[in-house]
């Protein structure tokens, strides 16, 4: 397996819908990232997407493992990559928002040393038509997590 920057042609887009269900969302913030994905030969089994808020803050808008990928610490390998990417960029913070409702992405970050930070209460009422479920919770607001370097 092998971590590497995507060209918008090798994007999988079937991956980065299932973290975010908006591909409107998606091109908004996609083009102004780098985009890296985890290969397994020359399929991309783990994406994640890091866009630069300033020159000290990276934000991860999308990360994404494949279901028949999902258990094996490839997120976490992806993820470790992509702050080592970031601490090399110059960052000194990564930023990352996740809805109340994923409690095993809640628990993800912060196994990963990411600190809860804020709350923006009812994001996804405002930024999703559809309302979102998940874990049987309905996923209103977006929880911001840190990790500074």
């Amino acid at each position: 397996m092998q971590v590497k920057d995507l060209t918008p042609a090798e994007w999988p887009w079937l991956l980065l819908l299932d973290a975010d269900p908006s591909r409107e969302l998606v091109d908004a913030y996609i083009h102004q990232s780098t985009v890296m994905g985890l290969l397994e030969g020359d399929a991309v089994i783990a994406v994640v997407v890091l866009l630069p808020r300033d020159r000290q803050v990276i934000e991860v808008m999308n990360i994404a493992v494949a279901t028949s990928h999902q258990g094996k610490k490839l997120g976490k390998l992806l993820l470790a990559a992509a702050i080592e990417r970031s601490r090399q960029l110059g960052a000194k913070r990564m930023v990352v928002g996740t809805g109340n409702s994923g409690i095993a992405q809640l628990a993800f970050y912060q196994k990963m040393g990411f600190r809860l930070e804020s709350i923006d209460r009812d994001y996804f009422v405002r930024t999703y038509p559809e309302p979102i479920y998940e874990n049987g919770i309905w996923c209103r607001d977006r929880v911001i997590l840190t990790l500074d370097f």
